[in-house]
């Protein structure tokens, strides 16, 4: 089976830039150390973003302020299905990996299959592992191996008042 990734990741005639940030983890970890090399640091955010809304928005642009390169860890599809509950996700990863690589926030986009994002953190041993207003660094559930990787866990962006739960769940009221 062709993982989601695979088929977003474009040959260098394509003429559509934002999809070349959309990676698979073995060209992620090229392209996180050409960064390194040229001495940008890496910030790794992670997330459903099933529909995409301003908290999401918030979020990212708050990670992209904390300086160098944002990558944005997607979960696939029976992730969000596990996390979120029947009717989830309402697009595909594919589709989800399109929409958040056409924000000028983000520079590169990987969709991952785990329940968490640790071995993602574990291969590119991000600087900063910026996570959501819902979190503390202490209830993060990645925050050990953060750190074991030489990292700190930064929460980012505006309170919690924006849900693609809560949305979804008015949208079907009305």
């Amino acid at each position: 089976m062709t993982h989601p990734a695979d088929r977003m990741h474009t040959s260098p005639e394509s003429s559509n830039p934002a999809a070349e940030k959309i990676l698979d983890r073995a060209a992620l970890r090229e392209r996180v150390a050409a960064w390194r090399r040229a001495g940008d640091t890496v910030t790794l955010t992670n997330g459903c973003f099933d529909v995409l809304h301003v908290g999401h928005v918030r979020y990212l642009r708050a990670a992209r302020a904390l300086g160098g390169r944002v990558v944005v860890a997607v979960n696939g599809d029976a992730g969000v299905l596990a996390l979120k509950g029947e009717g989830r996700p309402r697009m595909p990863a594919a589709e989800r990996a399109e929409v958040l690589a056409a924000l000028a926030d983000v520079d590169a986009i990987v969709i991952f299959d785990e329940p968490d994002v640790r071995a993602l953190i574990r291969e590119i041993r991000p600087d900063v592992h910026a996570k959501g207003t819902d979190y503390t660094v202490e209830t993060v559930p990645e925050r050990d191996v953060v750190r074991e990787c030489g990292g700190r866990v930064a929460i980012v962006g505006d309170p919690k008042d924006h849900s693609t739960s809560d949305m979804l769940r008015q949208w079907n009221e009305s």
